[in-house]
């Protein structure tokens, strides 16, 4: 139970994320059960921001993710104790819904690959 993480391109293997970063990061939610996706930054032409290791987003993700280097991409297994549990959310997760993110960690603090 929990979250695994499955790295399919690495980062910069030294810049992790602390609690209380920032980050910018563009992802694709799907359902594990079908496949199905439920959320896209990338659909939605925008890069998700938020603020790491505060609660702000899905356990999942605040461990997930704080396990990436800047600039790695990765696959985010996240079961649902670590998701949105019994309750689902917004009529498109379903309950105890197992859930699969690809992410791409963009930026830390405004501070991408290549920023000086």
């Amino acid at each position: 139970m929990g979250v695994t993480k499955r790295t399919l391109s690495a980062g910069d293997g030294k810049t992790f994320p602390q609690s209380g970063d920032n980050l910018t990061m563009h992802y694709v939610g799907t359902l594990s059960s079908d496949g199905s996706e439920f959320d896209s930054s990338i659909r939605k032409g925008r890069p998700f921001r938020f603020t790491i290791g505060i609660g702000k987003v899905i356990r999942g993700w605040d461990e997930g993710v704080a396990q990436m280097s800047l600039g790695e991409k990765a696959v985010l297994e996240i079961t649902p104790d670590y998701g949105y549990g019994q309750r689902g959310a917004g009529g498109v997760i379903p309950p105890n819904a197992d859930l699969v993110f690809e992410v791409n960690l963009l930026e830390i603090n405004g501070q991408g690959l290549g920023s000086a």
